[in-house]
C-alpha cells in the first residue's frame, strides 16, 4: 500500500488510530523514533507502515484502528 500520496492531515489521523492500538512502552514508540531521525512525517509513516504489516490496511479502513473514533473525526472541525 502506498501512503506517499496521504496528506499530513492523514498522516496525523491515520497514525493517531494506529497508536491507539499498539501498547504504550519505550520500545515500541522507540521503534517509531529510530526510523525517523526526529523528522514527524516520516514517524507518522512508520506507525502506519508498523499498523500495515500488522493488519493489511489503513487504520481508518481495517483491523482494530477502524472502530477507534477521534475527537477530531472530520477535517471540516478545523
Amino acid at each position: 500500500m502506498d501512503i506517499s500520496n496521504l496528506t499530513v492531515r492523514q498522516l496525523q489521523t491515520e497514525s493517531a488510530r494506529a497508536l491507539t492500538t499498539i501498547q504504550a512502552t519505550n520500545n515500541n514508540i522507540w521503534q517509531f523514533n529510530k526510523q525517523a531521525h526526529h523528522n514527524s512525517h516520516n514517524w507518522y509513516k512508520a506507525v502506519i507502515e508498523w499498523y500495515i504489516k500488522e493488519y493489511g490496511g489503513l487504520p481508518s479502513e481495517v483491523g482494530p484502528g477502524k472502530n477507534i473514533r477521534l475527537v477530531l473525526d472530520n477535517e471540516n472541525n478545523l
